[in-house]
């Protein structure tokens, strides 16, 4: 028998004087951590099986479980922590590359959290939002550059095609078959609600979600799953997804356990097959061809829908995003490292690529340099985790933001990190019928809305505070962010100042 060099890093604790063998962890457990022994009369636990998704406490009605970290520990070495060694472990037994979930673990600085935002005192009055109009309102989409009058005076009001939302928040690209049917459900009629937007991701969009069209933004990724003309014609906007910052550099892998009949028919693949996407669109090879593919979805929609360029923020995004801005596209979309993902490479996850904050604030300034900032719109994701985030990414130069983490949570995600497994236990990164069945969209779906009315609330709380009563007036204001406990280098590249300043 082979030796097992790997203890769980997640320890089941039972209060047995509290539990009353109602079974309940066994059945909601996908992992198999919990099981009734009936020669015992009792319940034991597989601490090896446990990804910490907190399921088991949260239905315990006794309060009999909680999750605790493992006592295990290896000898001190600061060159090989105990992580390490036991990714060494698993890959020597595996011969596999290493697998996971959800975004960046690792301790890299959050540069959102050392910004300080600045407040109106007495010379320039804070606006209070209760009683005072604040414009949360945003438009995506190429800015007119003047004003036109027709022959008799009048304003053309011919413009671009453009996205309307009521605050600067989206939900980001998450694929059906990455998450569950009910998940996508929950995403679509939230934003129909609050009057934003969703994102399909690359993993087409299913034929009962039509009807929200006028709230979907499509995508259409290198593997150009489920792309034909309804699905276009279907949207609101269309997204070229040329990277993410999960996996920068890396085409998408849905296995084929989770491609079931419906997957099967939104992505036009085999039942079963694993749905691999390549890492570059094979028809792009530089600006030219970008252009190419964004004229021809344009050509396949009438002109009628804005076309969205996503790309993973990389060391010289702003150049990137400068041709992009010449490439006809209306939106640019840059995904941060700390981005989430279903599964992607663990080295690629946690050492390829650069926060959002410092490649937001280096695209906003090349576009202004250039003089064609109001081409495009910046959306930017990868790390939004509050409302204070949406404000400070806007001040450094967003027009709006993805979030999808936060969005997981919101119904009930609780970070395990193993969806690439397939067995969430919450019914959201799952195609198992009893698990998907766990999340009720029709609670779902509210509190995705609550999130939003809470963040909106707080994000006119903040700008009043700062006495700004629109979005639009606090694009790009870096004077209303001050640094604290950054370099000069950091305060250069982010344009602010420190604190006390």
């Amino acid at each position: 028998m082979a030796i097992n060099y790997i203890y769980p890093d997640y320890e089941i604790a039972r209060n047995q004087d509290r539990c009353i063998n109602c079974r309940v962890c066994e059945r909601q457990c996908s992992n198999g951590a919990h099981e009734y022994i009936e020669d015992l009369n009792k319940m034991v636990s597989y601490d090896e099986k446990c990804v910490n998704c907190h399921r088991c406490v949260a239905l315990c009605p006794t309060r009999a479980l909680k999750i605790v970290k493992s006592g295990h520990t290896f000898k001190e070495n600061a060159n090989w922590p105990g992580k390490i060694i036991n990714e060494i472990y698993k890959q020597a037994e595996s011969g596999g590359v290493l697998l996971s979930s959800m975004g960046n673990p690792e301790s890299f600085p959050v540069y959102f959290d050392k910004m300080l935002i600045n407040a109106s005192q007495v010379t320039n009055p804070s606006i209070d939002p209760l009683r005072e109009p604040m414009e949360t309102k945003v438009f995506l989409g190429p800015k007119p550059q003047k004003i036109e009058r027709d022959e008799k005076g009048r304003i053309k009001k011919v413009l671009p095609p453009f996205l309307t939302l009521s605050m600067p928040v989206m939900f980001s690209a998450m694929s059906y078959g990455s998450i569950s049917y009910n998940a996508h459900e929950s995403l679509a009629r939230a934003a129909e609600e609050v009057g934003i937007y969703y994102n399909t991701g690359e993993g087409g969009l299913h034929e009962d979600f039509y009807k929200y069209g006028k709230n979907t933004i499509v995508q259409v990724a290198s593997g150009r799953f489920g792309v034909h003309p309804d699905y276009l014609a279907a949207a609101a906007a269309i997204e070229i997804k040329m990277g993410q910052g999960a996996k920068p550099g890396i085409g998408g892998h849905l296995p084929g356990t989770k491609v079931g009949p419906d997957v099967s028919r939104t992505r036009m693949i085999p039942e079963g097959s694993d749905a691999i996407s390549p890492a570059p669109h094979h028809d792009i090879y530089s600006i030219e061809d970008l252009r190419q593919l964004v004229y021809s979805l344009k050509e396949a929609t009438n002109y009628q829908k804005p076309v969205i360029v996503k790309i993973a923020a990389v060391h010289n995004v702003a150049a990137i995003a400068s041709g992009i801005a010449r490439s006809g596209a209306d939106i640019i979309a840059i995904d941060g490292f700390r981005g989430g993902t279903g599964a992607a490479p663990t080295r690629i996850r946690d050492n390829v690529g650069i926060p959002i904050e410092l490649a937001l604030a280096c695209v906003d300034k090349r576009l202004r340099d250039e003089g064609i900032r109001d081409n495009v719109s910046i959306v930017v994701g990868g790390g939004i985790r509050s409302s204070a985030d949406v404000v400070k990414a806007i001040a450094l130069g967003a027009d709006c933001v993805y979030v999808a983490t936060a969005a997981l949570m919101a119904l009930g995600c609780h970070l395990c990190r193993s969806c690439h497994t397939g067995k969430c236990n919450w019914g959201i990164a799952t195609q198992v019928p009893e698990l998907a069945k766990r999340l009720n969209p029709n609670i779902g779906y509210k509190r995705l809305v609550n999130l939003m009315n809470a963040w909106k609330h707080e994000i006119e709380e903040m700008m009043g505070g700062m006495g700004i009563n629109s979005i639009e007036t606090l694009k790009g204001n870096r004077l209303m962010l001050r640094g604290v406990g950054l370099n000069e280098k950091e305060l250069e590249i982010l344009g602010i100042k420190h604190a006390g300043e």
